[in-house]
């Protein structure tokens, strides 16, 4: 059959080069520009003894204080058996404890510890010169340009409502 088959010329194919005019070639860039900046920050993170979807975690207990294990799933796009390996990663290093919350015992909210958050600090510091790293590509005023512009990609104004 496959010789009836009509013709197809070829088309471009989607990739994450440069020109690509595919309407996929943004989301690829995006995709690449991520798996580098997860392997800076990974390398930020590794003498701490914790992985990026650690570090998300304690984003969130920062940022929203002691939070439910569904929302941490919802804020940190993983799944509810990774949030509860993670989540047990972070107790047994002493980072976050699970706390009963009042009016349902079934369910417990995530907090992060003082020794949590004593770590969550130092590695921001450490982290510094990483982070200049992974924009040392970019001309003056294009780190803050791309900071721009991906925050309105990844919170658009309507979410906001």
């Amino acid at each position: 059959m496959a010789a009836d088959a009509p013709h197809r010329t070829p088309t471009s194919q989607a990739t994450d080069r440069p020109g690509d005019t595919s309407p996929f070639a943004l989301g690829l860039l995006l995709r690449r520009a991520h798996w580098h900046a997860a392997a800076v920050m990974g390398e930020a993170l590794r003498p701490f003894g914790i992985e990026l979807r650690h570090f998300a975690v304690l984003i969130e207990l920062v940022n929203h204080g002691p939070t439910v294990q569904r929302d941490l799933v919802a804020a940190t796009g993983s799944d509810k058996a990774g949030i509860m390996r993670v989540v047990d990663d972070l107790e047994r290093k002493g980072l976050a404890v699970r706390k009963a919350v009042p009016g349902d015992r079934r369910v417990r909210a995530v907090e992060i510890t003082p020794q949590g958050l004593e770590l969550f600090d130092a590695v921001h510091v450490a982290a510094e010169p990483l982070g200049e790293r992974l924009v040392a590509e970019l001309g003056p005023g294009e780190p803050e340009k791309l900071t721009d512009l991906l925050t309105r990609l990844a919170h658009p104004a309507d979410d906001e409502a």
